[in-house]
């Protein structure tokens, strides 16, 4: 059924582009509607829909065409994060293929970057149209809309965290996992699915799964950033070590150091010229101190308290068995 969803979002996600594109003023350049149409629809797990899908079904509303469409929007908010995160963090790669503003540098590195930022406004304003018009009735949009708010507002604020440098003690790097990844993947798009459903009775026992799980996926990507294989994740496997990204795994890493090896990671963290004999020698320190086995307990630990209050909940059964299978693509992954 998984499976199924997707192939129903992307052909919502493709159906609603090609109404967009149809819109699009005649004297403004297209090229840059090829550019996004490629990068929203090449790829991507689509958990963020999955999620809202399941919440749905899982406050027993029945399999419906409008869900997806809300669901959808969901992946183009997605889309909006990702452009814009990878300005920011200067990524040259994305899914196996260059970044937006990679792709949009023509005429320069700056135009590449404003076009970019252009583009994942385009997203942003595409996803509230995309959620408004997906043919639910309007009392139940304007119900789920708070949570979609909010789900924006903590995205941004966690981003902002991230962009601070302020995550540098594990508490704080926490937070980060919490605001900019685990509600905005798990916890709010099935809040945002129960509420179109009317289930707003089931809020506390979704955040009871999905923060847990949020958490476990965020954690397991900042793994994948630093020790993941390239070929698969399609991404550079140092750019965070680059950027000095300050995950859990990091102030974990800062935390066990031994005094004589702080001085040299911290030379070597956040290099923008960081060469792959440097980032190996950083991975070393990482798992020599423990802080990559700390990491993956606490991943195992989130997964088991996740599964645990889905279990408790009060779901149908296909429900609860389709974010199970869910929550093991999540955690355990490769990519």
């Amino acid at each position: 059924m998984t499976d199924d969803v997707r192939d129903r979002v992307d052909a919502a996600l493709s159906a609603f582009l090609d109404q967009r594109g149809g819109e699009w003023p005649a004297q403004a350049p297209h090229d840059v509607l090829g550019v996004l149409r490629r990068f929203v629809l090449a790829g991507g797990k689509r958990l963020r829909p999955a999620f809202c899908y399941w919440g749905w079904r899982g406050a027993g509303a029945p399999d419906a065409d409008e869900v997806i469409v809300a669901a959808a929007a969901l992946e183009l908010f997605h889309a909006f994060a990702l452009i814009h995160d990878d300005i920011i963090d200067d990524s040259d790669r994305r899914r196996g293929e260059p970044s937006v503003h990679r792709r949009l540098a023509v005429r320069g590195a700056a135009f590449g970057r404003h076009a970019a930022l252009l583009c994942g406004d385009l997203c942003a304003a595409w996803a509230e149209q995309m959620f408004h018009e997906c043919g639910l009735p309007p009392d139940r949009i304007a119900g789920a809309h708070p949570i979609l708010a909010r789900m924006r507002t903590e995205v941004i604020a966690g981003q902002y965290l991230d962009l601070a440098a302020a995550a540098t003690t594990v508490s704080a790097a926490l937070t980060v996992v919490r605001l900019k990844g685990a509600r905005y993947t798990v916890t709010r798009p099935l809040q945002i699915g129960a509420r179109l459903a009317g289930g707003e009775a089931l809020g506390e026992a979704l955040a009871a799964f999905g923060d847990p799980l949020g958490d476990a996926f965020q954690l397991r990507d900042d793994v994948l950033g630093v020790f993941g294989d390239p070929r698969v994740t399609g991404k550079p496997a140092a750019d965070d070590l680059r950027e000095g990204k300050p995950t859990v795994l990091i102030a974990l890493t800062r935390e066990a150091l031994p005094s004589a090896r702080r001085d040299r990671f911290e030379l070597l963290f956040g290099d923008p010229g960081l060469d792959e004999e440097g980032a190996a020698t950083l991975r070393e320190m990482i798992v020599a101190t423990g802080a990559l086995a700390r990491v993956e307990r606490m991943i195992g630990e989130r997964r088991d308290e996740a599964l645990s209050a889905l279990e408790a909940a009060c779901l149908p059964d296909d429900a609860r068995k389709e974010l199970s299978e869910l929550a093991v693509t999540a955690i355990d992954r490769s990519h």
